[in-house]
C-alpha cells in the first residue's frame, strides 16, 4: 500500500484518469456541475463516473491532509 503515499503517481493519476477525457470538458468538472445541478437524471452508471474520475482527487486530499498534519514523512 506504500504506492498511495507516492505524490507522483498520484498527481499522474489525477491529471490522467481525473480528469479523462478532456474535450470537451473534463468529465469529473462535468458530472460535478450535474450533482450541483440537482442531479437530476443521473443514474447508476454517472454516479460510478463520479466515484471513478473523482477517487484520484480524493487520494491526492488524502496526502495533502496527512501532510499537513505531519504523519507523512516524503
Amino acid at each position: 500500500m506504500e504506492f498511495i503515499n507516492k505524490w507522483k503517481l498520484v498527481i499522474l493519476l489525477c491529471l490522467t484518469l481525473g480528469l479523462a477525457p478532456f474535450f470537451p470538458e473534463p468529465h469529473i468538472w462535468g458530472k460535478i456541475r450535474w450533482i450541483a445541478g440537482g442531479a437530476i437524471g443521473m443514474g447508476p452508471m454517472d454516479w460510478f463516473d463520479v466515484i471513478f474520475h473523482g477517487f484520484p482527487f480524493l487520494l491526492l486530499l488524502r496526502l495533502i491532509i496527512l501532510k499537513v498534519i505531519g504523519l507523512l514523512k516524503n
